[in-house]
């Protein structure tokens, strides 16, 4: 057994079946104590998405965290996570996705009210909050060793998992499919190998600029963020949406092979792939790796709104899901099937998706739409870098007790790891990373389901109060 059957391995007891029925009972459990609040106030929260909120306290504006948090999750899993998942599960995975992101709203809800209604300011009236908190602060002192858990693996996740690796190779994978497929321009480096020239200057720009921006810390990833995401996602939608309208004919086909998919995969594949269980399997890890619903990384970035209602942020929060996965994950997913490049031989990650959108808008050059897609993955994965760099120096600062130095070490460990990110082979990297994911998952999700009850009083009260009717809401 070889060190990637070993990973395999780990990744497949991590998210077995005890941990995906965690994630989905406990999204539906807040569904149903919030009272489908992801489809009864989803207007209100993306309302509140775009408008400030009077009076607040935080480091940074309510869309700014949001900014944050989507710059952490619209990432490579947008665009090479549902690529892999469908070729691994099948078009049913997409489904599977669908539903996680779904009851993952709710969760993601409770995510963003725990975070602030449990958070913390320091000395120096910076906001501290996450699940480490609503933890501690929220299940009692008792349940500390719980919260210094999901901590540890919230930094390894962003180290060697989610926040690096990941992310710098499915960019520099683009960059080098883009500008050097046939390694015409390759330098042999000494104990590492033969690399292309495209993905050692990759590796280097993207250090250099990582550096200098993570270096500033949560207010200047906000402003990044708040620039970067709108543009690079709306850009997506509309590249995705080209495809769509040139290839209205094919969306019912695509439709039907993702809902036959969804349940009897071998009926759709040929026997191709396997059960629903896997297409499952795939769906909800490929789904949670893109919106983190579940995983508590983004009530660390909702945490630090300027905002003074937990229900509100909570709101706002929850809006990050329906973007990146309802929104963003569909559009790439219907793009993969109805093109059939996800039955293409020898296509992995983004090739499986470069090829759909240069098949599947035949106006356009397949040169030009393998440039804007190596443009809008470069943005996505980069701003997830930046995001997930927050998150784990929020852990590291929870374990530390705010040690500077620690963090300054850690800061520096964390843009050698996006240096020699491209250097990993992409199947490791994507099963190290789903690995600290499916061990995030854990200590979270117990605590959502602890607090459950907090969360539906939180939200009775605050609707029943009428504050979202107030004039400043």
């Amino acid at each position: 057994m070889n060190f990637n059957d070993i990973l395999v391995a780990i990744d497949d007891f991590v998210w077995g079946v005890p941990l995906m029925v965690l994630i989905i009972v406990g999204g539906l459990l807040l569904t149903c104590r919030t009272k489908l609040v992801q489809v009864f106030h989803l207007p209100l929260a993306l309302k509140w998405m775009v408008k400030e909120e009077e009076g607040g306290k935080g480091d940074v504006s309510s869309f700014g965290a949001l900014c944050t948090a989507l710059s952490a999750t619209i990432g490579t899993g947008n665009i090479v996570g549902v690529a892999t998942a469908i070729c691994a599960g099948g078009p049913g995975a997409l489904f599977w996705m669908l539903v996680a992101a779904f009851l993952g709203m709710a969760t993601k809800y409770a995510e963003g009210l725990l975070a602030v209604k449990y958070r913390t300011f320091d000395e120096e009236g910076h906001a501290l909050g996450g699940p480490f908190y609503y933890i501690e602060k929220g299940m009692g002192k008792n349940w500390k060793w719980l919260a210094k858990a999901f901590a540890v693996f919230g930094v390894l996740a962003g180290l060697m998992g989610i926040g690096t690796f990941t992310q710098v190779n499915g960019i520099s994978s683009a960059v080098h499919s883009f500008f050097d497929a046939n390694n015409s321009n390759t330098v042999n480096i000494p104990f590492i190998g033969e690399y292309s020239w495209s993905i050692i200057i990759t590796s280097i720009i993207l250090a250099v600029v990582v550096g200098l921006v993570v270096i500033g810390g949560i207010k200047r990833i906000s402003n990044v963020a708040t620039i970067v995401v709108p543009f690079m996602a709306i850009a997506y939608v509309v590249f995705a949406l080209m495809l769509i309208f040139s290839n209205l004919d094919k969306i019912p086909m695509a439709i039907e092979l993702i809902v036959k998919g969804a349940f009897n995969p071998k009926a759709v594949t040929g026997g191709v792939v396997g059960t629903m269980l896997v297409a499952m399997q795939k769906g909800v890890a490929r789904g949670i790796f893109s919106n983190e619903a579940g995983l508590g990384s983004a009530p660390i970035a909702s945490a630090a709104a300027k905002t003074k209602e937990p229900v509100r942020q909570g709101l706002v929060t929850m809006t990050g899901t329906f973007l990146d996965t309802i929104v963003i994950c569909t559009m790439t997913g219907i793009s993969i099937v109805l093109t059939g490049a996800w039955q293409v031989e020898g296509l992995e990650g983004v090739g499986v998706t470069s090829y759909a959108f240069g098949e599947g808008i035949p106006f356009l050059p397949e040169r030009v739409t393998s440039f804007i897609l190596m443009v809008c993955l470069t943005f996505f994965a980069f701003t997830t870098i930046l995001g997930w760099d927050y998150y784990s120096e929020s852990c590291l600062k929870y374990l530390t007790k705010g040690n500077k130095k620690i963090v300054k070490v850690f800061r520096y460990l964390y843009i050698l790891a996006v240096f020699i990110g491209p250097y990993m082979t992409i199947s490791a990297v994507w099963t190290i990373a789903d690995i600290f994911n499916g061990l995030m998952a854990i200590p979270n999700m117990i605590a959502l389901f602890a607090l459950s009850g907090v969360v539906a009083k939180e939200t009775k009260k605050f609707f029943a109060e009428g504050k979202h009717k107030q004039k400043n809401s």
